[in-house]
């Protein structure tokens, strides 16, 4: 099967312009004036990096509260775990649904997909390349919507019963979430799907810019 790279063609990662490559060892896209490169330069390390941070403060993030809740009856402190099964038992169903999509599927999706495209690239796996790149394009267009994540946070916030002397507040879980979706986001934009479909012998990193 002939590739873009095959046959000599380059995408410009600002304006996706392809064009034919130069001889010269760095080209510039005649559009838009973009260095043209024939693979990101370290993808494979960089997504690696933004991954396992996201990894890691993926479990504080929904295991510290993310509402400190206090007024005159006491105050309590609330996870995302515990305000899903709050929204449920209050019957609000439909909300603690939307809860536990956007909060904990979503970014554990986005975490899961990424590390299969890498390890795939990584082995060499020459199988599935469309339906690899379909995963990605998966991933890329869900962390369109990652801040969702952050509005379905004060939509628990709106939907809690206050009394009129309570107060709410941010817990620390609020900003490993942040971290985590900006993180995700970052791994999802370092990662070079043209990867999928170079011809592998066996694994490797990705190989040197053009």
């Amino acid at each position: 099967m002939s590739t873009a790279a095959s046959l000599g063609l380059l995408s410009c990662a600002t304006c996706h312009l392809v064009s034919r490559a130069a001889a010269a060892e760095s080209s510039l896209c005649p559009r838009c004036g973009s260095a043209l490169q024939a693979r990101k330069p370290g993808s494979i390390t960089r997504t690696w990096a933004f991954l396992i941070a996201a990894m890691a403060l993926y479990v504080p993030a929904n295991t510290l509260p993310i509402m400190l809740t206090s007024s005159l009856f006491g105050s309590q402190d609330d996870t995302i775990m515990s305000g899903i099964v709050f929204l449920w038992q209050d019957g609000a169903w439909y909300l603690a649904l939307i809860v536990f999509v956007a909060s904990i599927l979503v970014p554990l999706g986005k975490i899961v997909g990424l590390a299969v495209l890498l390890v795939s690239v990584q082995l060499g796996w020459a199988s599935q390349q469309a339906e690899r790149a379909r995963l990605y394009r998966l991933v890329e267009s869900v962390g369109r919507w990652s801040m969702l994540d952050i509005f379905v946070v004060a939509l628990l916030v709106t939907v809690v019963q206050l009394t009129a002397l309570a107060s709410v507040r941010a817990g620390p879980a609020a900003l490993f979430f942040g971290a985590v979706v900006v993180l995700t986001m970052c791994a999802a934009t370092s990662f070079d799907p043209r990867l999928i479909w170079d011809p592998v012998k066996g694994p490797r990193e990705q190989p040197a810019a053009a």
